[in-house]
């Protein structure tokens, strides 16, 4: 992909992973100066979206303390994306949910790795897992369920946890058709055919008018090379593995360098810092 070089007047649409990027893995601590930096792109009249692996129960939190009220989440790979709202019952309104059907990757799991742990996303619950996972791991409510009821209902995401799960689990759940992204050597997420941070995002920008060259996209993880691919602009944390890296038109600072927050600023000192913010000012004025 070829970078944007200078980015034209108009609303950009910033989407920024979490974990790796705004903190460090696990946590909900976002460093002040990276608060500081989301709200200064929020208040240049940009639209900031976080795009994530975890569950919208874990974005919500995330969310509410960078102050995005009114803005949209995208949640599991892509799987779910929720707009933001104070006023509504839930603080959040689902604007989309895929989901697959369980069955066949737990059959398939069980049947490759027996000791694989499960756990199966209710959105803005928590998950139905075979075993308890770490909080550290998992966002939400967690209750033990039996494999029966973990393949009850569609669901957007499946956690698969066992050592050696990505050599082990894969490619063999992926040629079910459906999409993997693995976490780590001992963890793979897996979600409907065809999703990923990127397609969510696109259809978020779309809804927004946003033109595709005014996307900005800043990550550190394999679960972001679709949305790296899409961004007019994408970044890749410091610390990111080198696949990452090179598929980035640029690199920032690590998290312990608060690299996001690097980009964000630069962002706003580009001749388009507040185009649709200043164009309204001068509105005003000649009315």
């Amino acid at each position: 992909m070829t970078a944007t070089q200078n980015l034209s007047d108009g609303r950009l649409l910033v989407a920024l992973d979490i974990d790796g990027t705004l903190c460090p893995d696990g946590t909900n601590i976002i460093p002040a100066v990276t608060r500081r930096a989301v709200a200064e792109i929020v208040a240049a009249g940009h639209v900031v979206v976080l795009a994530t692996g975890r569950s919208l129960v874990g974005v919500l939190p995330l969310a509410e303390a960078l102050g995005l009220d009114g803005s949209w989440v995208v949640a599991s790979n892509g799987a779910v994306t929720a707009r933001l709202d104070r006023t509504w019952p839930c603080g959040y309104r689902v604007e989309s949910c895929q989901a697959l059907d369980v069955a066949p990757v737990l059959t398939l799991a069980r049947r490759l790795c027996p000791g694989v742990r499960v756990a199966v996303e209710e959105v803005g619950w928590g998950y139905h897992v075979s075993e308890l996972f770490e909080r550290a791991e998992v966002n939400g409510r967690q209750i033990i369920v039996s494999d029966d009821d973990l393949c009850a209902e569609p669901a957007p995401r499946v956690i698969l946890s066992a050592l050696n799960a990505t050599a082990l689990l894969m490619e063999p759940v992926r040629s079910l058709g459906v999409t993997v992204n693995p976490a780590s050597p001992s963890w793979l997420d897996v979600t409907p055919a065809g999703l990923s941070k990127a397609s969510a995002l696109d259809a978020i920008r779309s809804g927004v008018g946003i033109a595709p060259e005014h996307t900005v996209f800043v990550g550190d993880g394999v679960n972001d090379l679709e949305a790296m691919e899409w961004a007019a602009r994408s970044y890749a944390m410091g610390h990111a593995p080198m696949v990452v890296q090179d598929a980035a038109d640029q690199v920032t600072g690590t998290l312990a360098e608060h690299g996001a927050a690097m980009v964000l600023r630069d962002l706003l000192t580009e001749p388009a810092q507040r185009p649709d913010v200043e164009a309204r000012a001068l509105a005003g004025a000649g009315s």
